[in-house]
């Protein structure tokens, strides 16, 4: 086994070992070889080989989000680095952990003119946990292992992206046949690594705080699935005082729960905002996808607000008083379990009518959404429906930024799909390749299939995304056509921009046959309900290779359906 001749690249590689690191994201290049070579060398590494280094880094940012695990990216120097700054935002702020090694040029020759050279030290600024530039000049390798242990320890306490610069100076290609070893021990520094809890003891004394109030809210963001126990999910649904609210990215279904948030609250009368405020939210998981809710909540004027998880919180209510290093199970089954007397003071309080509430207008909206959906027509509206209906069960389900992800919370989920969504900084870019690096990562733990539903703007901007050799075969991606930026025609007062189609809407007359083909996926067109349904019936089925499915639905309809549902909706149920 040839490795290279390169003292940093042995630490850093060695370093990933013992951090855990199993799969490694690799782009070509020159000055990053020694690197290439020893983590192809070295064992228990899963090494893939992707050119595009933006379509890279969302790789293996999918991989990332299944496995839960730190992935590896190395690249060489220059602008090759920054191409992975759109998913390495996107892993801040989703929480995803990433360590990024990047070669660079000798200190001595940046800033001289040398080709494809720039300055990578602290290139990602805030964007990252930490970031660490090891010194081709410093021969004391022991204090720059402490240094690499500081940061990588950060990408699994707290979540997130880290960031190695690693200088190296020709000759690049020398190899050697034994790995380097060093006088001292190099993962010393990743033994029991997990996130840190709060103070147990501190959080039971706020117990009877939270028992006195008659009406709370839990709102649950993205969050991986099997995050909640059963039990927790049963003592919430029968508690009245409690109403929980899931987005289809919690991944949290319950008769008793509230999925469809834009849905039910849909034109909330202000006469009616006291009766529905919250005396105390209680947040879950990640980023929330409703503008909706978090319109509604600002301007009830949440009173107190607590984060629940060892998510970095976000204070999006302007209330977060307390944010609780506990997982959720810890919470509500440790910290909030019930002593006798405890018992009785949640008896005292058990009468509250703040959940059946909220779930009358849960019922009085599905009354009017059933209504509504009989009478539409074809369009994107009807077609997210039919899509999620007939999707067979325990998939992986992968939604695309923006109108996808905001269609899928208007339907029932199936319960048994696993659904995702880059929703950290809701970008459209790297939707793609994040699904396909989740449908690679989801086979190192089973054989589950990956569907990607995406919008015609989504597939086009990351077709890079195909440009691999690693995509299942089981691999599907429907995408649904309308021709263009389809969004902007439904927020308020985007078609007041003038020109609107050239600048906002960007119309287009492409379509996904030809890039089908030339990437190996078998391909299928649907233009009207027939179609789609024919379509549909033998697309999930095995087959020698992926799929497109592509839905054409009119660009100039989807607007005035969306709008005129929620406004069905306010005159149906009355509220």
């Amino acid at each position: 086994m040839d490795y290279s001749r390169i003292t940093l690249s042995h630490l850093v590689v060695q370093h990933c070992q013992g951090l855990g690191v199993a799969a490694v994201v690799i782009s070509p290049g020159s000055r990053n070889a020694p690197l290439v070579m020893d983590f192809t060398a070295y064992p228990g590494f899963k090494c893939f080989s992707i050119v595009d280094e933006r379509s890279a880094a969302f790789f293996a940012l999918g991989i990332a989000q299944q496995t839960r695990k730190p992935v590896a990216l190395v690249c060489t120097s220059g602008s090759a680095v920054v191409n992975y700054f759109p998913a390495i935002t996107e892993a801040f702020y989703s929480q995803l952990p990433l360590v990024v090694i990047s070669a660079d040029r000798p200190e001595a020759l940046i800033n001289r003119g040398e080709g494809q050279t720039i300055n990578q030290r602290n290139i990602f600024g805030t964007h990252v946990l930490g970031a660490v530039h090891l010194s081709d000049n410093d021969p004391d390798f022991e204090k720059a292992s402490d240094h690499l242990g500081i940061v990588l320890r950060k990408t699994v306490t707290q979540g997130g992206p880290v960031h190695i610069n690693v200088p190296m100076d020709e000759p690049l290609y020398g190899v050697e046949q034994v790995p380097m070893s060093f006088a001292f021990d190099v993962t010393r520094s990743y033994l029991e690594l997990s996130p840190n809890n709060s103070d147990l003891s501190a959080q039971i004394q706020a117990a009877e705080d939270y028992h006195s109030c008659r009406k709370k809210m839990i709102l649950i963001g993205a969050m991986p699935p099997n995050t909640l126990s059963k039990a927790v999910l049963e003592q919430w649904s029968n508690d009245p005082s409690i109403i929980v609210l899931t987005e289809s990215l919690a991944n949290v279904q319950h008769p008793e729960f509230i999925s469809g948030i834009d849905q039910v609250i849909s034109d909330f009368p202000s006469g009616l905002l006291s009766a529905y405020q919250p005396d105390l939210l209680i947040s879950l998981g990640g980023m929330i996808v409703s503008k909706r809710i978090k319109k509604l909540l600002r301007k009830m004027g949440v009173k107190r607000h607590w984060h629940v998880g060892f998510e970095r919180p976000n204070d999006t209510f302007f209330a977060l008083k307390e944010h609780i290093r506990l997982s959720p199970d810890q919470f509500f089954s440790k910290a909030y379990a019930f002593d006798q007397t405890q018992q009785q003071t949640l008896s005292a309080y058990g009468q509250s009518s703040f959940k059946s509430l909220w779930l009358e207008l849960k019922a009085a909206r599905l009354k009017g959404h059933e209504a509504y959906l009989h009478q539409a027509p074809f369009c994107d509206f009807t077609v997210y429906q039919y899509i999620l209906a007939h999707l067979p069960d325990c998939i992986n389900l992968q939604v695309a930024n923006s109108a996808g992800i905001r269609y899928a919370q208007l339907f029932p989920s199936n319960k048994t799909h696993n659904i995702y969504c880059n929703r950290g900084t809701s970008g459209i870019e790297g939707s793609m390749s994040t699904a396909v690096g989740a449908a690679v990562g989801v086979n190192f733990k089973e054989d589950k299939q990956t569907v990607f539903i995406t919008g015609d703007l989504s597939f086009f901007y990351d077709i890079n995304a195909l440009w691999q050799n690693y995509t299942p075969k089981s691999f599907r991606i429907i995408v649904v056509n309308n021709q263009g930026g389809g969004i902007f025609r439904i927020l308020p007062g985007a078609k007041q921009v003038y020109p609107f189609e050239t600048f906002l809407e960007t119309p287009h007359q492409r379509n996904a046959a030809l890039l089908a083909k030339e990437f190996g996926f078998e391909y299928t067109k649907a233009s009207n309900r027939d179609e789609l349904e024919n379509a549909f019936a033998s697309f999930i089925d095995p087959s020698a290779g992926p799929k497109i499915l592509e839905i054409v639905t009119p660009s100039t309809l989807n607007d005035e359906v969306l709008n005129g549902y929620f406004d069905f909706l306010k005159q149906q149920s009355g509220v």
